[in-house]
């Protein structure tokens, strides 16, 4: 993730990181559902904290848990999706680029749409 940011010119600082669940799950596996209900709600009000205008959804476990079961990563990545006033994008996660390198182009491709959108804001 840190070499995407510096590659695009975003600072760490300058971006806030939150995971669906608050504890890995043992085995480093995808968490199960109620695992990710348990932790929502602190997501839920670390999302109204910070107040972003934009969050990036970074694979299918944050996807389907923020947006809906109903969406899939491969078919969604890459298109905007608003609600509540708040600009989704979802795209890769990190650790599926180190499985398949050809979604490297894609992850890069969807930031860059997150930058033009930030842009548009300043």
């Amino acid at each position: 993730m840190d070499m995407a940011f510096q590659t695009l010119g975003i600072k760490r600082e300058e971006i806030y990181i939150a995971n669906v669940v608050k504890c890995r799950p043992p085995a480093n596996r995808n968490p199960e559902e109620d695992e990710s209900q348990a932790c929502l709600d602190y997501l839920r009000n670390q999302v109204l904290l910070v107040k972003p205008e934009i969050i990036v959804l970074l694979g299918s476990v944050a996807l389907k848990n923020i947006l809906g079961k109903e969406y899939g990563i491969t078919a969604s990545r890459g298109k905007w999706v608003e609600r509540k006033g708040i600009k989704y994008m979802p795209t890769w996660h990190p650790a599926a680029l180190l499985r398949d390198d050809t979604k490297k182009i894609d992850f890069i491709y969807d930031l860059k749409l997150v930058i033009e959108k930030i842009n548009l804001y300043s």
